[in-house]
């Protein structure tokens, strides 16, 4: 019997916001597959399935899992956060197939919602215009190159995410994300800061780059920073960024 490997997107880890192509994957697989943390957020999802989770920085492991299972005939379901195909393990079992030929599954990468989506509705309309969506993690990517990256964004006036912003060991290339946009944006633009979108701890907070530093110590890797661009306002308790439309 030929095996099926589906990798799907969970979005912000609340139930509602799990698309429904993705509870089918669930449903209807074997195992899942996934990080522990996420497997415990879709428990009540999942009850009886077979499980196989692994810890943290061990994604290459769960994605060899994955594959193995789907290649001895079983239906996987291997679970990202947000979207699979976004920071997710969609492009890790892609690779890993790519080098595997003789591994033959079918295949089904299911979306999700992104935290860039997810914390933009929370904020209001940050993302009206076109944006950059940027990692500070370096663990994969080298500081430089995350630095221009970053530069290049604040030099196009893209509005943009930052995921992963700040970590226990890492606090440098959020300070350095600031000032490198202070010296293309005016110290009042607007900066949403979005911690555990739509889970019991959420907390949703609009600062500026000039009072960014303030609020450091509530960034941590479940926020998601949105820095507005040269247009970007805040109206009330929402961000807004014009697409340009005329409202004479």
């Amino acid at each position: 019997m030929r095996g099926k490997l589906s990798v799907i997107g969970l979005g912000p880890g609340f139930e509602d916001f799990i698309i429904p192509a993705a509870r089918n994957s669930l449903e209807e697989a074997d195992i899942i597959v996934g990080y522990h943390k996420y497997l415990k957020l879709i428990e009540n999802l999942i009850p009886g399935k077979r499980k196989q989770g692994t810890g943290m920085h061990k994604e290459t492991e769960r994605a060899r899992i994955a594959i193995e299972q789907a290649g001895q005939g079983n239906k996987v379901c291997l679970v990202s956060s947000g979207d699979a195909g976004i920071y997710g393990m969609a492009g890790l079992v892609l690779e890993l197939l790519s080098r595997e030929e003789s591994v033959v599954i079918d295949l089904d990468i299911v979306p999700g919602i992104t935290a860039a989506l997810s914390c933009a509705a929370l904020l209001g309309a940050p993302l009206m215009h076109d944006f950059a969506v940027i990692s500070l993690s370096d663990l994969l990517t080298e500081g430089d190159q995350i630095r221009k990256r970053l530069a290049l964004a604040a030099e196009g006036d893209f509005v943009t995410v930052l995921y992963n912003p700040k970590s226990s060991k890492r606090t440098v290339l959020l300070e350095e994300a600031r000032d490198i946009f202070l010296e293309k944006r005016e110290e009042n633009t607007p900066v949403g800061i979005v911690r555990n979108a739509y889970r019991d701890t959420s907390s949703v907070v609009i600062s500026t780059l000039m009072k960014l530093p303030a609020l450091y110590d509530q960034i941590d890797m479940t926020t998601t920073l949105v820095m507005g661009n040269s247009r970007t306002f805040q109206w009330g308790k929402f961000m807004i960024t014009p697409r340009g439309y005329n409202l004479a």
